[in-house]
């Protein structure tokens, strides 16, 4: 699961831009200025960051430059309204991997993110084949999204393939609820809810109907385990 830092001052437009990165398997942190966007992703570990341009405080350029005199592999994509050459030569040259221009259309913005992070993937000299994660018969491409157990492709949602990929990254491990919930969702848990119990059945459904053997075993007040 990749994490992507996103500062954009316009909540509607973040609100819109996480709510589509999420549905694709991708997890969200959202700041709304230059500070807490340099603060943040100093911080905290992220495989991209889109910053916006035209932020409060600190603007954009001025934090792609500090972030990237402490970071040279951290792929980092500009989102502004400044569309002229000038513009985005000067935020090229402030160390951006690519400039996005608004308005933009959502798949646009998704081709570039996916590119840049196979990019990175190349530049850091990362196994070509990390991004391929099995476990006993069920394989999981991260790049395509396929699945497929024994063989046979099966159809995951975008969420079922978030959940797969975090069981498959911690095989025979007993993962908590309140784990799941973090690492899937980007979420605290709320004892209120049972969606990682009715997330956690869609995925069993999907990978083991059909099939002898079980994967995901359920631990009684403990949470799940792939084993």
């Amino acid at each position: 699961m990749f994490k992507i830092g996103l500062a954009e001052d316009d909540l509607k437009i973040a609100g819109l831009i996480k709510t589509g990165l999420e549905e694709q398997g991708y997890l969200v942190t959202i700041v709304s200025n230059g500070e807490e966007a340099l603060q943040t992703f100093k911080e905290t570990d992220f495989n991209l960051v889109i910053l916006d341009v035209m932020m409060p405080g600190m603007n954009g350029i001025a934090v792609c430059k500090s972030l990237r005199s402490g970071n040279k592999d951290l792929p980092i994509l500009m989102l502004t309204a400044l569309g002229s050459i000038d513009d985005k030569v000067t935020g090229l040259n402030s160390g951006a991997d690519d400039y996005l221009v608004k308005p933009f259309h959502f798949k646009e913005l998704l081709a570039r993110i996916e590119a840049l992070l196979r990019r990175q993937h190349v530049a850091t000299g990362q196994d070509k084949d990390d991004h391929l994660l099995s476990f006993d018969d069920i394989s999981l491409n991260t790049y395509s999204k396929e699945v497929k157990r024994a063989g046979i492709l099966i159809e995951l949602t975008a969420k079922e393939h978030t959940l797969l990929e975090l069981f498959l990254r911690n095989p025979n491990r007993l993962l908590s609820r309140q784990y799941i919930a973090e690492n899937a969702w980007d979420i605290s848990f709320d004892t209120g809810t049972n969606v990682i119990d009715v997330y956690v059945n869609f995925l069993r459904n999907k990978i083991e109907k059909g099939f002898s053997r079980k994967l995901i075993h359920t631990k009684i007040g403990m949470g799940y385990i792939l084993k």
